[in-house]
């Protein structure tokens, strides 16, 4: 069995977002970059069906500039068997993204696809659905627990209503959510491990894949201020406070 997991490198969650002065984009010299969170759960799941049995071979994907090797790094450290960066300078939108997923999973031939629901730079929450059907395969979304038995994924999914179990043949695409897990530290044993582990590089080019139309951000700006609160004493209050903001 062999996995994929996309591996994404996004401003770390622990930092506050700059915008530049000049509105042309986030500001990130010297801001502490990571895999985004998701992804991170994506890849815990991966090891750990690898854990329970399964013969697996994990391949950690990530696409973007030649320092998300520091990213696949982490991700080889974790656990991940190789990594492959497609390397570009562009920033890709969802459907290119999942273009050179699907381009990647012919060419491992691989059974299972694992994405982090969404990034926390654009919370797009695409590229998981664009694979699939891409790929003409089922798709499970906002995983919050996953069981594997012989060719068939058992998944729980976190959906308005509550949870929802559905079951999919692989191959299959998974998204994960918050609570599937808690991914492990990373040891430094293992970090001096994956110095040695394969990271494969390949320029975006090479996958032969026609650009996407792209949407063109023009603008960038933080959130505006929000106001301060105002106590009301009683409903009546509340609703004439609403009408003087127009509210209602």
């Amino acid at each position: 069995m062999k996995i994929l997991v996309g591996i994404k490198r996004v401003i770390d969650f622990s930092v506050r977002v700059q915008v530049k002065k000049d509105g042309s984009g986030v500001n990130t010299d010297g801001v502490k970059l990571s895999i985004n969170p998701f992804d991170e759960i994506a890849l815990e799941e991966a090891l750990r069906i690898r854990e329970r049995g399964t013969q697996t071979e994990i391949v950690a994907v990530s696409i973007g500039p030649a320092d998300c090797q520091q990213q696949l790094r982490t991700a080889l450290a974790m656990g991940a068997d190789r990594a492959i960066l497609v390397e570009t300078g562009e920033v890709l939108q969802p459907l290119m993204v999942a273009r050179v997923f699907h381009e990647l999973v012919k060419r491992e031939d691989a059974d299972l696809v694992i994405l982090g629901k969404q990034a926390i730079d654009d919370d797009f929450n695409q590229t998981g659905q664009m694979l699939a059907a891409l790929w003409d395969r089922p798709q499970a979304t906002f995983a919050s627990k996953v069981e594997l038995k012989d060719k068939t994924l058992t998944v729980t999914r976190e959906v308005d209503a509550g949870l929802e179990v559905i079951a999919v043949d692989l191959p299959a695409v998974i998204t994960t959510d918050l609570r599937l897990n808690t991914p492990r530290f990373v040891k430094m044993p293992d970090i001096m491990k994956a110095r040695n582990k394969p990271l494969q590089t390949l320029k975006l080019e090479e996958l032969g894949i026609a650009a996407a139309p792209k949407l063109e951000a023009k603008h960038y700006a933080s959130p505006p201020q929000r106001m301060g609160g105002k106590k009301v004493a009683d409903v009546p209050a509340l609703i004439a406070a609403l009408k003087e903001r127009g509210v209602l």
